[in-house]
């Protein structure tokens, strides 16, 4: 593996992390997410069940971040996305433990209308200034801290 490469396309992704409006952070995250139970899904079909763990827990830090910058009490559909997450965590801790790909599907068709309506809501976004904070996303749940 060239490392010298591997190096250049881990520091571009840390600086598009790092430079992204909290809009743009939240999409990063869905698609993070949704690539990560696709990942697993393809290798709990296969039985490769140390990549489908990987990706499971991946995408269980990302749900779990996603909680902690919730805010439940600014908008009328917050408790309802809270209850959703929640649920998808179980949901993934079982498709893990269990080793059942239908689960992670279970989780895949629940979180991906969610991805693009929220692709959807930050394309009708002004450019600059005007994204809801998505307070305390760490570049680590993106694959690139």
């Amino acid at each position: 593996m060239n490392y010298g490469l591997a190096a250049k396309r881990a520091e571009y992704a840390r600086n598009a992390v790092l430079s992204a409006s909290p809009a743009r952070l939240l999409t990063m995250l869905y698609d993070r997410l949704l690539l990560d139970l696709a990942r697993a899904e393809e290798a709990q079909q296969n039985g490769n069940w140390q990549v489908a763990s990987e990706n499971l827990l991946h995408a269980q830090a990302i749900i779990t971040e996603l909680l902690g910058t919730l805010k439940t009490d600014v908008w009328e559909g917050g408790e309802n996305l809270h209850a959703l997450y929640t649920y998808s965590l179980s949901t993934l801790m079982n498709a893990n433990i269990g080793r059942d790909a239908k689960l992670t599907r279970e989780c895949i068709d629940l979180l991906e209308p969610i991805r693009l309506a929220w692709h959807d809501a930050a394309t009708q976004l002004p450019a600059a200034g005007a994204a809801p904070a998505v307070a305390g996303v760490p570049g680590g749940v993106l694959g690139v801290g």
